[in-house]
C-alpha cells in the first residue's frame, strides 16, 4: 500500500540525511575560526612601533622648528621691506633738500647785506624795504623746511660731533670751554635727524701764551 512504500522511503532517507547533517557538522568544526588566541601576532613588535613613534615625533618637531623660523624670516623681511618704504618717503627729497639749502644761504646772507645799508641813519628807504622783504621770505622758507622736517642746526655753545659738524678753523677759547662750538661758518641741516649737510665750525682751544 502507499503507507508501506512511504515508510519504506523513510527509512531509506533518514539514514543519509543523519549521516549528511553529521558530516555537514564535522567539516563545520574543521573550516570554523580558529581561536583568537591561536592567531599569529602582527609582525611589528611594540618596541618597534615606539622606536616608530620617537622619529614621527622628532620629524613633527623639526617641521615645526623649520616652520617658526620661516615665519621669522617673512616677518624680518616684511619689516625691512616695510622700513624702506619709510625711508624712501622721509628721504625721498634729500638730494632736492641739499639744493635748496643753498638758496636759504644765498637769501640769508644778501638779508644781513640789505640789513647793513639799511641803517636808521640811512635815509634810503627803498633798502629797508628789500631787507624787510627778504626777512619775510628767509622766515617763510624756514617755517617750510620745518614743516617737512628739514631743520637748521644751532651748534653755537655745543659740543663738537664729527656726524654733524665739520672743523674748519680753531679759535681761542675765551670764556668758553675748549672743545666747544665758538663760531658756525655755514650753517648745517638734518632732515628728520638725519644729517644732510654738516654745520662748519670753528671750536675753541685753549690759547698759548
Amino acid at each position: 500500500s502507499i503507507d508501506y512504500l512511504h515508510w519504506e522511503v523513510s527509512k531509506m532517507v533518514s539514514p543519509c540525511v543523519f549521516s549528511t547533517a553529521a558530516q555537514q557538522r564535522s567539516t563545520g568544526d574543521e573550516c570554523g575560526p580558529e581561536d583568537p588566541h591561536d592567531e599569529p601576532k602582527h609582525p611589528l613588535s611594540d618596541c618597534a612601533l615606539e622606536h616608530k613613534a620617537i622619529r614621527l615625533e622628532e620629524q613633527v618637531r623639526d617641521l615645526t622648528e623649520r616652520y617658526r623660523k620661516a615665519l621669522a624670516d617673512s616677518e624680518n623681511v616684511r619689516r625691512r621691506t616695510q622700513k624702506f618704504v619709510e625711508d624712501a618717503k622721509l628721504f625721498g627729497i634729500q638730494s632736492f633738500c641739499r639744493d635748496l639749502v643753498e638758496v636759504a644761504d644765498i637769501l640769508e646772507k644778501t638779508a644781513e647785506s640789505a640789513a647793513e645799508e639799511a641803517e636808521p641813519s640811512n635815509p634810503n628807504t627803498t633798502l629797508k624795504k628789500i631787507y624787510e622783504g627778504l626777512s619775510l621770505i628767509e622766515a617763510k622758507l624756514q617755517s617750510v623746511f620745518a614743516k617737512h622736517g628739514l631743520q637748521k642746526m644751532n651748534p653755537v655753545g655745543g659740543k663738537y660731533d664729527p656726524y654733524d659738524h665739520e672743523i674748519v678753523c680753531h679759535v681761542p677759547a675765551e670764556g668758553m670751554q675748549p672743545g666747544t662750538i665758538a663760531l658756525v661758518t655755514q650753517d648745517g641741516y638734518k632732515l628728520h635727524g638725519r644729517t644732510i649737510r654738516h654745520a662748519l665750525v670753528g671750536v675753541a682751544v685753549e690759547s698759548q701764551e
